[in-house]
């Protein structure tokens, strides 16, 4: 009888993976394990033992090199052994690639691009003319209409050039947003054994990026909270890790509000990513925690400082990577008081559900 018949896969020489290839595995593992080179490259190495994914004449060691030579790589001695640390250009490479990564999600969203429906004095020129006015930018002139209007009025043989035949290119306003990114490192974003804190890394390496590259007029803060809350600076993205800590969100609101308050922008949000319900506030010099259900005294500070926001016109877009019940009634109470928005989502997703908010 004719069937299947089943053997163990082996690579053949001509399948090793290239350079690109190899450079992307690398980078997805640096992700998982917070930009510690010597982790990545010891996880690579015993999968290339396992699966052999280099090619026979190319191993690890020539692609360490190669990453040493192009500049991904730095080499230091260290009790006369070899370590190596991500170079600046691998930390932009990092950034690069989950924003590519996360706008592959996003390629048929449509979104737009810090759009107003007020015309003015912006950046965006339309197909639209209109009259000079005084304060005009003289560069928005446009010289042909403006000299085929002075000829139909004065004659082709006595062109006389006046501020009323000037037309002017139509331009809209394009908005600048102040953003507060939170991200939440408490322990329980790798709690039984499922990663949040991952995903959550690529979201703010990918945002980092997009504001740096495509909208260089906006500013991004990004801040980590725990027990306690700090900003921490894009270069640091990579080697974000997840600590002992609780979660203290009131800590994180008050950093971000006072982030924002030095913002001249008129259009302030923050956008918080988290896992759980807030379980600790600082009284003084101490700390108040409670990790079981929803603590009333933290409750109350949390919901406040949200209120707060509403007051002052900054909306807090809240993306739960959870569906567990008392935490969606949490985020339901937060969304409420602050009069932002909230998704849930899963870490896969997380990413999507940022980037679609964000470039409304």
């Amino acid at each position: 009888m004719r069937g299947w018949k089943f053997k163990r896969w082996e690579p053949g020489p001509q399948e090793g993976k290239n350079f690109e290839e190899l450079l992307e595995i690398f980078r997805q593992l640096l992700l998982y394990t917070a930009g510690d080179t010597g982790e990545a490259l010891s996880w690579m190495t015993e999968l290339d033992r396992q699966y052999h994914f280099t090619p026979e004449d190319y191993g690890m060691a020539d692609f360490i090199k190669d990453l040493i030579d192009m500049g991904f790589l730095k080499e230091r001695k260290m009790d006369g052994e070899p370590r190596y640390d991500l170079s600046s250009k691998m930390e932009i490479h990092l950034r690069r690639s989950a924003l590519d990564e996360i706008f592959d999600q996003l390629a048929k969203s449509g979104r737009g691009n810090h759009d107003t429906r007020y015309t003015g004095k912006g950046d965006e020129e339309t197909s639209e003319l209109k009259k000079f006015e005084f304060g005009d930018s003289i560069d928005k002139i446009s010289l042909p209409d403006s000299l085929k209007n002075a000829i139909i009025r004065s004659g082709l043989h006595d062109i006389q050039l006046s501020q009323d035949d000037l037309e002017v290119k139509e331009t809209y306003y394009k908005a600048r947003t102040s953003t507060v990114l939170m991200i939440d490192i408490s322990h329980s974003m790798i709690l039984y054994g499922e990663d949040r804190i991952t995903p959550a890394r690529k979201v703010a390496m990918a945002l980092s990026e997009l504001i740096t590259t495509r909208y260089p007029k906006d500013t991004l803060d990004i801040i980590v909270f725990g027990d306690d809350a700090w900003q921490v600076n894009k270069k640091d993205l990579p080697y974000l890790k997840v600590g002992p800590f609780h979660t203290n969100t009131v800590a994180g609101l008050e950093l971000a509000i006072d982030l924002l308050r030095k913002r001249k922008n008129p259009n302030k949000q923050i956008l918080m990513i988290t896992d759980g319900k807030p379980t600790c506030i600082k009284l003084g010099k101490n700390y108040y925690k409670n990790s079981f259900g929803l603590d009333k005294k933290i409750l109350n500070r949390t919901l406040t400082l949200a209120h707060k926001c509403r007051k002052i016109n900054i909306p807090i877009t809240t993306f739960m990577i959870a569906t567990d019940p008392w935490l969606v009634d949490f985020v339901d109470q937060f969304t409420r008081a602050n009069g932002g928005k909230a998704y849930y989502s899963s870490p896969d997703n997380l990413g999507e559900f940022v980037f679609k908010n964000y470039k409304k």
